[in-house]
């Protein structure tokens, strides 16, 4: 239009006025059309690059949101790991239909089945009447939103009878309604002021409260017999006991440090799978008869080292309960017994609780003196829960410093925890006192508490416990890979 504009101001005078101003008004037309063509176009462009930059925050918080899920995720199923392995109760989790949707390894263990035999089972399918039937007894209450309490003895395998406490437990969605239960079977080794005769054992009546009440207490009548004082010291003379033990890692490959296991004791039964780790302990020690259980460890032990461990330079932490604490025959039996195997007294090495040593100061200090003057090894353990815990460092001599699991859980994402880690290995440093974490689940962890510098990590992502007669075995493969 321009163009024609030129061509007629040249050539062609004699055109009308109105015409030349017709295609003016055309031409500035086009151009007004264009330019708006050009905002729409720029407007355009500038929206899409907002919703560009827009989609890409978003992406990138999505990203960062899923690899905090994913670091999340792998967090808890450590932490339901720990749970799975260590909890001593059966627990399960069923839908209205009672089919099985979780379970931990106990609760597999007491059946003797592998998960796929219980995966998405009915109750009735893998579990006899008398297991079943205190939830069939009160399905209708548990659906409708109570939580139920009992308590009953139950056989195992071998008709070894226990106390189970029992909780069914209501699941509910966001809008109130059951969609499924939880159930928590505690069992126990029978008490003999507890049960009398079997023929008289029926299911106590069940304490039943609201899931959202207060949780009361009910009066419940024990009969008496099973396990006695004499069963326990049966089974401690004829040692019906196996010993594991637990690696203790040393996180400075280059520290030349010796290999150290924790020991851990289990009654013949529990490796049968028919009751929890560790559940049979606490009778022992309703008894008073840890001190002759520590005997027999300590007796096993340096016979292990005198025949198929002869030579290792491994260190054997021992736990040492109260009790043994408080006895003062203890240290003359380990040095009669250190004296005639001849083995390095440093080989063994006594753990104590915190809270033990705490509540026995007296003969804490006492032990661990004479102990270390035989010329074995003691460690504190549990420690750092509480500010109190310090003092206790001023008063005891110890070679280890075992730093609590829960601290040692929380410390990647609790920087408190994390701080509370380091004291303690700094305190420990200027005391020469070497540290141990216990409960390390995750390579992070350990990566974590070598660069603090803790000297040792203990815990399932470390290694897990194997039965001592393996420990040669496993040592001579370690030794030679290939």
């Amino acid at each position: 239009m321009a163009t024609i504009l030129v061509i007629v101001d040249f050539y062609f005078t004699d055109i009308a006025i109105f015409w030349i101003a017709v295609l003016w008004i055309v031409l500035f037309s086009t151009i007004l059309v264009m330019l708006g063509q050009l905002i729409h176009a720029e407007k355009e462009i500038q929206n899409y690059a907002t919703q560009l930059t827009s989609n890409k925050e978003r992406l990138t918080n999505e990203i960062k949101h899923r690899l905090w899920a994913e670091k999340t995720t792998a967090e808890t199923k450590a932490k339901s790991q720990i749970i799975d392995e260590n909890i001593p109760v059966l627990l399960a989790y069923f839908n209205t239909e009672q089919r099985c949707r979780y379970h931990n390894r106990i609760f597999r263990r007491w059946f003797g089945l592998k998960p796929d035999q219980i995966d998405g089972s009915l109750l009735q399918e893998f579990a006899n009447k008398e297991f079943s039937s205190s939830i069939q007894n009160h399905i209708e209450d548990i659906l409708a939103g109570k939580t139920i309490h009992e308590e009953r003895v139950m056989k195992s395998a071998k008709g070894f009878p226990y106390i189970f406490t029992e909780q069914y437990v209501p699941h509910q969605d966001n809008k109130g309604k059951i969609i499924g239960f939880y159930t928590l079977h505690t069992p126990c080794a029978q008490d003999n002021k507890r049960f009398t005769s079997r023929n008289d054992q029926k299911a106590k009546p069940a304490l039943e409260i609201d899931s959202m009440s207060t949780t009361k207490k009910s009066t419940k009548d024990h009969s008496q017999t099973g396990i006695t004082a004499d069963r326990i010291a049966q089974a401690i003379k004829g040692g019906e006991f196996n010993l594991y033990c637990q690696r203790i890692l040393a996180l400075d490959p280059n520290s030349l440090l010796p290999d150290h296991y924790e020991i851990l004791i289990r009654m013949a039964e529990e490796e049968n799978n028919l009751m929890p780790p560790g559940s049979f302990l606490p009778l022992v020690d309703q008894f008073g008869m840890m001190p002759e259980l520590d005997r027999w460890v300590v007796s096993h032990i340096i016979k292990c080292l005198t025949t198929f461990l002869n030579g290792s330079r491994s260190v054997f932490c021992l736990n040492v309960a109260k009790d043994t604490l408080c006895d003062k025959t203890f240290i003359s039996f380990v040095q009669d017994r250190l004296q005639k195997s001849k083995i390095p007294a440093h080989l063994l090495c006594f753990e104590i609780e915190e809270l033990d040593a705490e509540s026995h100061l007296i003969e804490t200090i006492f032990f661990s003196n004479k102990i270390r003057e035989l010329g074995c090894l003691v460690t504190l353990c549990s420690f750092g829960q509480n500010t109190a815990s310090l003092n206790l460092l001023k008063k005891l001599r110890i070679d280890y410093l075992k730093i609590d699991g829960g601290i040692i859980c929380n410390m990647l994402n609790n920087d408190e925890d994390h701080m509370r880690v380091e004291g303690i290995n700094q305190i420990a440093r200027k005391l020469n006192i070497k540290t141990i974490a216990e409960l390390v689940e995750n390579d992070e962890t350990a990566v974590k508490l070598r660069e603090i510098g803790i000297n040792f990590a203990q815990g399932f992502g470390i290694a897990r416990p194997c039965p001592l007669d393996n420990l040669d075995t496993l040592s001579k493969k370690a030794e030679n890979p290939e």
